[in-house]
């Protein structure tokens, strides 16, 4: 079914009105692992919700891989992933509560703003452009192009329409300016499986079939073209385990460029490339953004989309992303029960509390409707 433009952004403090979920069971203690591109989103939500209900939730990250091996497994009571993926039960659901940006991050010796087409992105991320000042990089940089600019309130929250879209304040064309150094470029990926890698090498293989011809995977390696270890790669590509410490080794080595959450890039002061659309206006990796990117996605019956790296919505940022909770709908007791409250808890549009930096998208629409069905899958009892 097409998704609803109506992606609301989420921006304020959860209330004790999330909790419609809850029960009248014991508190109890719930884990959880997988995505750390969810983990801000989680720790933002949950201590207002084990205040109000009395549980308490530890939430370790590890990344996608970690969170299908440990649904597969059994382990944990809720898990996350950033990709789909077939699960070894068929009573695991994907539940598509938590929408962001994937930024695309760099350290340059400049304030300047980086722009990147869809197609240099992909040719310095396959190895193909080497130097900053390669005339593709170039080319971005020095001409004039559309960029979307969304109706802020006071609080720096996206304001929306009637329907729940974000309202664009203006577009503007810009001509830009840029003298690129003549500097090579070291780019930092994902060491670990990693559903972030999986979309930015998704939106590659869609768009660049004949550059990116092997199968999509978390892990950057396989997926690379070529062979990432060879020669002419060592010491230009550095990989690092978790998106903060992929932040962390971007921010340490001058000159390189790689991919993370808004948030992380931002706690390091990185600078973040607006990404060029179908439409040819550059945007910019905010929740306005990944909500007009996401209105024109499609969603299976069981929550799982399908993204259009063509849509011409100017306002859209190519790599807004989702991040699916995995739970076993045969998981019953206190802790089961404890789950679906959190899960209700984070798809509330009160969520994350009162930090707009965070960039969070809340799902509403048809999506809504598709998770809060998939939620009520869970077990009450």
């Amino acid at each position: 079914m097409k998704l609803s433009r109506s992606m609301k952004i989420a921006t304020v403090a959860i209330a004790t009105s999330i909790l419609a979920a809850t029960t009248s069971f014991a508190a109890v203690s719930i884990t959880g692992a997988g995505s750390t591109f969810a983990g801000p989103l989680i720790d933002a939500c949950k201590a207002d919700w084990q205040t109000a209900t009395g549980n308490t939730v530890t939430y370790s990250g590890g990344g996608s891989g970690t969170g299908r091996k440990n649904a597969d497994a059994g382990i944990g009571d809720f898990n996350f992933s950033d990709a789909t993926y077939a699960p070894a039960k068929s009573t695991i659901l994907h539940i598509p509560v938590v929408a962001a940006p994937l930024a695309i991050a760099y350290h340059l010796n400049s304030s300047k703003q980086l722009y990147l087409s869809t197609k240099t992105l992909s040719d310095i991320f396959a190895g193909n452009v080497t130097m900053w000042n390669d005339p593709e990089i170039a080319a971005d940089n020095n001409t004039t192009s559309d960029v979307v600019t969304f109706k802020k309130d006071a609080k720096g929250n996206v304001v929306k329409d009637s329907k729940g879209a974000p309202v664009v304040a203006k577009t503007t064309s810009v001509k830009r300016y840029y003298t690129l150094p003549n500097q090579k470029i070291t780019v930092i990926y994902r060491a670990d499986s990693s559903g972030s890698t999986q979309n930015l090498v998704n939106m590659f293989i869609k768009k660049f079939p004949t550059v990116w011809t092997k199968a999509s995977s978390g892990s950057f390696a396989s997926v690379f073209p070529g062979s990432i270890n060879g020669t002419g790669n060592l010491g230009r590509f550095q990989s690092a385990t978790g998106s903060s410490n992929v932040a962390a080794l971007v921010k340490k080595v001058p000159y390189s460029i790689g991919y993370m959450e808004a948030s992380f890039a931002s706690a390091q002061k990185l600078g973040l490339a607006q990404i060029q659309n179908a439409s040819g206006s550059y945007q910019a990796p905010d929740a306005g953004g990944t909500a007009a990117f996401l209105s024109s996605a499609t969603a299976s019956a069981d929550g799982k989309l399908t993204f259009n790296y063509e849509t011409t919505d100017k306002g859209a940022y190519l790599l807004g992303i989702v991040s699916y909770a995995l739970v076993d709908t045969a998981a019953t007791g206190d802790k089961a029960v404890a789950a679906k409250s959190l899960l209700t808890a984070i798809l509330d549009p009160k969520c994350p509390a009162s930090n707009p930096a965070l960039q969070y998208t809340t799902i509403t629409g048809s999506l809504l409707a598709t998770d809060k069905a998939l939620i009520a899958k869970l077990s009450s009892n």
